[in-house]
């Protein structure tokens, strides 16, 4: 009788601290900051997360086809990246999140050339969600042949 009014006692007691631990971390936050005048509505120059429950790494992502990993529109930047944000899109979906919830993203391409058309290609896929911290690498070659852009996401999710 006594072990069970101590187990009752110390699962309340748990119970509790379980509870307030859940209520403090109740206020998730994404904010997006940009200090420097040039930055607004191209990238944010700092996301920060507060109390989040999940965190989304996604690889890098590409035009690699889903079924076999061919590259598609080899001779097409902007076709290939559409198809990588599509792609990022339907794993951001898979783990219960949006382009709202991305925080980080790095883009590799292998040409600088493509620098304004990956912004665009970005502002499109991003639509009215805010534009997270970025940054922007040209390589000398991405992971397979033909590949002119991969791009690497994180996202958060609050709880």
């Amino acid at each position: 009788m006594l072990v069970r009014l101590m187990t009752s006692l110390m699962m309340v007691a748990l119970l509790s601290c379980v509870e307030a631990s859940a209520q403090a971390q109740a206020d998730f936050r994404k904010e997006s900051f940009n200090y420097s005048e040039w930055t607004k509505g191209k990238f944010s120059e700092v996301v920060t997360v507060t109390n989040a429950s999940k965190f989304i790494f996604l690889s890098g992502t590409g035009a690699e086809r889903e079924g076999d990993g061919e590259i598609l529109f080899r001779d097409d930047f902007m076709a290939q990246c559409k198809y990588a944000y599509s792609k990022i899109k339907k794993a951001l979906q898979a783990q219960g999140a949006t382009m709202n919830d991305v925080v980080r993203i790095v883009t590799y391409t292998t040409d600088v050339r493509f620098f304004q058309d990956a912004l665009k290609c970005r502002a499109d896929a991003f639509g009215s969600a805010p534009i997270p911290a970025s940054t922007f690498l040209v390589v000398s070659q991405l992971a397979w042949p033909f590949m002119t852009i991969e791009i690497d996401v994180t996202a958060a999710l609050g709880k």
